[in-house]
């Protein structure tokens, strides 16, 4: 009796099977990404330290500069679940282009930044052997960001319509070839220069371009220019780009003030020398491994919400929404118990390669007790990805763009109180993170159990008149 009901309960619609149905492959796909940076900083570890320490600040600044048009370009996923929802497929081809022409139009103001790179990491007052390897990092990463704007916009074409599986395979496929060409340029095998940490920097450009252009060689296929128009609808509508730049820029808002606050609490961090900055960031990379998962549920939550309310189905779209957090909070009280139980399971391989036994010992010790304020947060790092994706897929993203301004300074203007005025250290710093990452978290719980983000919709009500049948597509042959 108990098993027939906890059956009946998990295949409910909207229940965990659906969330799961749909989330394993977008975990799959967060996981791959996982996966390539944890081996990125391992390779980069076991070339110098030093290397290691100029791989996250320079890589979070390079992913700054582009996470606001990215942010926006990414909410074309919810503009797709719901048009996919409503049953307006005839819509879904231009959601994306609208989003792929705002990858275009970002690319000069990325590349713009890379002679202020110098400049920037001078004022971070970092060891200047670590700066000049973050600021070579820095420019050859740009290279790549303008396609990662045109691919967050087409795999949302995939992912908005529950094809989860798509954007699993293009994302494992694009990051064994990171890998592959990361240990070739860093080391110098193959006939590959040793490039070092600017061999790390080529081989995700390089990766990066890969992947836009597979990802466009599947949406042009005959079948989706048939159903979904995604080459007769490849022109700029000017209604529909302002609405998912309204739409869209508080969580490219979100993206870019959040990601601001950690920059700058890293390159604080880096100020109390280099063994703090290379703890905190190789306690970061193993924090990848719960969050990275965690926001591929995060973004199956927004894809099933904004479906169910395409189809005004607000009471699926909250069973949703809950049981993404309860799947996501299982994985996280299994992760956190790796962090305070077994952290050299996560550390041994780093250690493997280094060539002094003796400092790694020190870095190991650092950063086994930054992972107890890992294992603390990301539990609440789960409501907060969960429940804030949640209220995003329905458009509720003027409540994300006001939490985010209140609250996205919190650990950068804490950390350097603390550390400047008071002469505090590394233990204060991840505390003030810990407790933004707690306010965070609860700010969106009690947002969601509102529920005002039950009748909000993206999508236009009114019917739209049929486009043209001139620049209607042929059938597929």
């Amino acid at each position: 009796m108990f098993l027939g009901r906890l059956r009946e309960y998990l295949q409910r619609p909207a229940g965990m099977r659906d969330v799961l149905e749909l989330a394993l492959p977008l975990v799959i796909s967060t996981a791959s990404w996982t996966v390539m940076q944890f081996v990125d900083r391992l390779f980069l570890l076991w070339y110098s330290q030093e290397a290691l320490a100029a791989s996250m600040p320079a890589g979070m600044l390079a992913f700054l500069v582009v996470c606001f048009p990215l942010g926006v370009a990414g909410y074309a996923n919810t503009f797709v679940a719901q048009y996919h929802g409503a049953g307006r497929p005839e819509r879904i081809g231009a959601s994306v282009w609208q989003a792929i022409f705002l990858g275009v139009l970002a690319a000069p103001a990325v590349l713009a930044t890379i002679p202020l790179a110098p400049a920037v990491f001078a004022w971070a007052g970092h060891a200047p052997e670590i700066a000049e390897l973050e600021i070579v990092y820095y420019q050859l990463l740009c290279f790549g960001t303008p396609a990662m704007v045109v691919d967050w916009a087409i795999s949302a074409f995939y992912s908005g319509r529950g094809d989860a599986r798509t954007v699993a395979v293009v994302n494992v496929v694009s990051v064994a070839v990171n890998i592959v060409l990361d240990f070739l340029w860093i080391f110098g095998y193959a006939g590959f220069p040793e490039g070092g940490i600017a061999g790390a920097a080529w081989a995700t450009v390089v990766a990066q371009w890969f992947r836009m252009g597979l990802w466009f060689v599947l949406f042009l296929r005959p079948m989706n220019r048939t159903r979904y128009l995604t080459w007769a609808s490849c022109r700029w509508d000017r209604e529909l780009f302002a609405r998912l730049c309204r739409f869209g820029a508080p969580q490219g808002a979100q993206y870019l003030l959040e990601l601001g606050g950690l920059s700058f609490f890293l390159l604080l961090i880096g100020r109390l020398g280099p063994l703090e900055l290379t703890a905190s960031n190789l306690a970061f990379n193993v924090n990848s491994l719960a969050f990275m998962p965690v926001f591929g549920v995060g973004i199956a939550a927004a894809t099933l919400v904004g479906q169910r309310l395409g189809e005004n189905r607000a009471d699926l779209a909250q069973r949703a929404s809950w049981s993404a957090f309860w799947l996501s909070t299982l994985y996280m009280l299994s992760i956190g118990a790796v962090y305070v139980f077994g952290p050299d399971l996560l550390l041994a391989a780093h250690g493997a390669g280094s060539t002094d036994p003796a400092q790694f010992t020190r870095l190991r010790d650092l950063t086994t007790v930054l992972l107890r304020f890992v294992a603390f947060y990301c539990l609440f790092d789960s409501m907060n990805i969960i429940f804030s994706s949640a209220i995003k897929g329905a458009g509720d993203t003027k409540f994300v763009l006001y939490t985010t301004l209140t609250m996205a300074g919190v650990p950068a203007l804490g950390t350097w109180l603390g550390v400047e005025m008071f002469g505090l250290g590394l233990m204060w710093a991840w505390t003030v993170l810990t407790v933004w990452v707690c306010v965070l978290a609860f700010a969106y719980l009690f947002r969601f159990t509102g529920g005002k983000w039950r009748s909000m919709r993206v999508i236009e009500t009114e019917a739209l008149p049929d486009i043209d049948e001139a620049v209607a597509p042929a059938p597929a042959r």
